[in-house]
């Protein structure tokens, strides 16, 4: 199994994604510009050349606070679930978030959607309130 963040000449490993770990089919144009982004992230694992796990964020910068990440989901091939890979993923992706300069990991998630909220946890995140973000210290 193969972990890595992608970068703008990754375009073709989106490509070959087994079925459930994105909400739909991946548009090229769509991960070309995403890629292409330098503020956008998507760290995936690779197992025999397929993507079966993921994780996105953004990270952003505002006049008065330091720069964070907000993660916007991560997912994982139903067969593959539940093996660790989406805690593996998102430690690649938040190491990469520290080397950039976040300070926080933020993401929102349903109070009632246990398996997120345990995930985040697992990472570092505080549990948030109920039906509001996970926070992730990252210094």
């Amino acid at each position: 199994m193969e972990i890595r963040l992608l970068t703008n000449a990754d375009g073709a490993v989106l490509r070959c994604v087994a079925e459930g770990v994105f909400d739909n089919a991946v548009d090229e144009a769509l991960a070309s510009q995403f890629l292409a982004d330098p503020r956008h992230h998507i760290c995936v694992a690779i197992d025999g050349g397929v993507v079966v796990g993921f994780a996105s964020a953004v990270h952003y910068v505002h006049p008065d606070k330091p720069t964070e990440l907000w993660i916007n989901e991560a997912g994982v091939a139903p067969m593959h679930q539940r093996r660790g890979l989406a805690k593996a993923i998102l430690r690649v992706l938040l190491s990469h978030a520290r080397s950039i300069g976040c300070t926080q990991a933020w993401v929102l998630t349903d109070e009632d959607n246990g398996p997120a909220r345990a995930l985040y946890q697992s990472v570092g995140g505080d549990g948030g309130q109920p039906s509001l973000m996970v926070t992730i210290g990252l210094t």
